[in-house]
């Protein structure tokens, strides 16, 4: 499960929030979690397992391309398909990773709940000068046609 593996940015969860990676999860299952730690957790998740997909296609490849290994079993096109896979996998990471930063920067302080906001509801009344009314149309009546 991605939650027992490690992840880049777990370093950065325990600064903001205290407890290392496991006992923030066992906090997260709370009834009194924060919603933004559930959402960094959530992300960091992701994260993780993403990082392991990296690794998983980077220790592939380097498998592939060992010099011991027989010449005759190198395939152009499974390069090719683990190189888009990488690619894709290390989109994901740098997007979880950016989301968890800007995620882990904007939200409040550990401790400080999330207020409402309370809007005022502005009321205005204006007046129209008399002038600036319009003229009530007479029901039924036809305007005059002009030359």
């Amino acid at each position: 499960m991605s939650r027992d593996k490690a992840s880049t940015m777990d370093a950065e969860l325990q600064k903001v929030f205290g407890p290392p990676v496991p006992e923030l999860y066992e906090a997260a299952a709370g009834p009194d979690a924060s919603p933004a730690l559930a959402r960094a957790l959530e992300l960091r998740s992701f994260l993780a397992l993403t990082e392991e997909q990296v690794a998983r296609v980077r220790d592939r490849v380097h498998t592939d391309m060992d010099p011991e290994r027989d010449m005759g079993d190198l395939s152009a096109d499974k390069l090719r398909a683990d190189a888009q896979w990488l690619e894709a996998a290390l989109d994901a990471r740098d997007s979880y990773r950016v989301a968890l930063g800007e995620l882990l920067r904007t939200m409040p302080p550990p401790g400080q709940l999330a207020r409402p906001v309370r809007m005022a509801q502005l009321r205005t009344t204006a007046t129209l000068p008399p002038s600036a009314a319009p003229a009530p149309q007479r029901a039924g009546a036809a305007r005059a046609h002009r030359p």
